[in-house]
């Protein structure tokens, strides 16, 4: 049996951990494993591709990034932007059919997010043996409960937050901390809850700056004068659309970018106090996993490895009430896990203080 790997999209911290799981689990069946280069690209003939075993993978479930290299642009792109979706050519896919079939590839693996997952679908509807792996750094995929690289993400927040502190205090000053989270705001959520945020702005949730101020300005009369907020990148200024850094157009998603700016200067506008930004950007993907997510991502490959055993085809891997098991492509794609107004830890944040720019106490 020869399978074969590859991870598209953007990077995430462990990424590696999976190869390494999945290489080790196919080695203790005798299986080859092709590790493809470059995402889908890879599949391209004749091929860009490199044999795997454990002398190759040993050691690297520490390190951020991935040996495989990846994309979120080519041949393969079927998220075009946001709720939009197209297929990928006829003919992209055939090529790709003839190098799995010219490497006697049994089995793919795909790692991925929402739209490495749509890619996977059609690659399965096209009758390659596809087991899909779940991979977001925003945590985001209404399939699994978790996704490796999140709680990674995650704690790049906090440690900024707790080096703004410090800086806010010193000036008494607001300072407002841009992260990622297209259409989630899990990340800004679980980052600034645990970075002792004043006022978190996601996504899902509507917020007014004069709400915003009037917390700044409230914090003030109490003798609090900083004030930190956290803001996902995919948060709507006031009535407004997202904030775009750059318009992509048709290969994936337009860059956001910028929100985190507008929210300082309209906060100085509306309250006298000097207001600073700062992005967090890829700083978030960057540098090694925590432990949590070295472990779940070895437990995703592994599992991947056993679905392929099984037969178990066009499924992908889900963690669910601390288990791994998994879930069907089709069911997976294009359903987001939102963060709800009444979620537990945004119902918890408010009993603590923090505001999410809205009239809620």
């Amino acid at each position: 049996m020869r399978i074969g790997i590859l991870n598209s999209g953007g990077d995430c911290p462990g990424l590696n951990a999976v190869i390494h799981g999945v290489v080790c689990a196919a080695c203790k069946l005798g299986w080859e494993v092709v590790g493809f280069r470059d995402g889908f690209e890879g599949l391209l003939p004749p091929g860009d591709y490199t044999m795997l075993d454990p002398s190759r993978t040993v050691g690297i479930t520490k390190l951020g990034g991935t040996i495989l290299g990846t994309t979120n642009k080519g041949h393969f792109v079927a998220k075009v932007g946001e709720g939009k979706a197209t297929t990928v050519p006829a003919d992209v896919l055939e090529k790709a059919k003839a190098t799995l079939r010219h490497l006697e590839i049994g089995a793919l693996i795909v790692v991925g997010g929402d739209g490495s997952m749509t890619t996977a679908l059609q690659l399965f509807r096209e009758g390659i043996p596809v087991i899909g792996v779940p991979k977001s750094i925003d945590n985001d995929l209404a399939s699994t409960a978790m996704t490796f690289g999140f709680m990674s993400a995650v704690a790049s927040v906090v440690d900024a937050l707790d080096r703004l502190h410090t800086t806010a205090e010193s000036h008494k000053r607001v300072m407002v901390l841009e992260v990622m989270g297209r259409h989630a705001g899990w990340i800004a959520l679980y980052g600034g809850v645990g970075g002792s945020a004043d006022i978190i702005l996601l996504p899902e949730i509507p917020f007014s700056m004069k709400r915003v101020a009037d917390v700044i300005n409230q914090r003030d009369a109490h003798g609090h004068h900083s004030t930190l907020i956290v803001v996902a990148e995919g948060a709507k200024f006031e009535a407004g659309g997202l904030v775009t850094k750059e318009k992509v157009g048709g290969q994936g998603e337009d860059r956001l970018g910028g929100i985190g700016e507008r929210v300082a200067l309209r906060a100085q506008e509306l309250t006298g106090k000097e207001a600073r930004e700062c992005t967090l950007g890829h700083l978030q993907r960057g540098g090694p996993p925590t432990s949590l997510d070295r472990i779940l991502a070895l437990r995703f490959g592994v599992k991947a490895v056993q679905l392929i055993q099984d037969g178990k085809f066009g499924r992908m891997v889900s963690y669910q009430q601390y288990l791994v098991g998994d879930v069907s492509i089709e069911d997976a794609v294009s359903k987001l896990r939102l963060v709800e107004k009444d979620n537990e830890l945004v119902m918890a944040a408010r009993s603590v203080g923090i505001s999410f720019g809205d009239e809620t106490q």
